[in-house]
């Protein structure tokens, strides 16, 4: 029996990078004995997430996808 990995749509993609984008602007970093240790990189989970809602928009035919923006802010 082989493994097989579930391939997640683009909703579910979208919902787990927004995730951890509030997750690193809740602080997600740590310093440990003089260095510090970022557990992911906002930069690339916001070009990810465009990306992403790109491609949503794309498989849906919307042309808008609602979101609230990092600081509460209502955002499409």
């Amino acid at each position: 029996m082989g493994f097989f990995m579930a391939i997640k749509t683009t909703l579910e993609q979208i919902e787990e990078v927004q995730a951890a984008i509030t997750k690193v602007m809740a602080g997600q970093d740590i310093t440990l004995n003089g260095k510090r240790l970022t557990y992911a990189n906002l930069t690339a989970l916001e070009a990810r997430e465009q990306t992403l809602l790109a491609r949503y928009r794309a498989e849906t035919g919307s042309t808008t996808f609602r979101t609230y923006a990092h600081n509460g802010a209502y955002s499409e």
